[in-house]
């Protein structure tokens, strides 16, 4: 045995243990910053958009849990898109009525 030798390669192809060390889901992050957008400034533009790629993330991380390890901000993120959707929403009811109820005073 010498001591210079790196150690044998794995069959398996992972590197340690059974399928490797959980990563970070690759859409974790995009889903949390439109999530966030969706609430401060953007609404429905970054809202719509958090709320589908999060839902399909969240999706993927349940088939394969011990894969990601970035769960809790994909579920922010879609959370906060479905927040920041549902509040721009309010707010064009709001301002429809609002302008609806202007013309009926303007027209008496």
């Amino acid at each position: 045995m010498s001591y210079g030798a790196p150690p044998p390669s794995n069959p398996y192809g992972s590197p340690g243990g059974y399928g490797g060390a959980p990563q970070d889901h690759p859409k974790g992050t995009t889903v949390l910053i439109l999530g966030i957008l969706s609430l401060v400034c953007c609404g429905l533009f970054t809202g719509i958009p958090a709320i589908i790629m999060g839902k399909k993330a969240l999706e993927e991380i349940d088939r394969a849990p011990q894969s990601y390890n970035n769960r809790g901000n994909i579920k922010a993120g879609y959370i906060c898109g479905i927040i920041g959707t549902a509040l721009s929403v309010l707010g064009i009811v709001l301002n429809i009525i609002l302008l609806a109820a202007g013309a009926g005073l303007a027209g008496s």
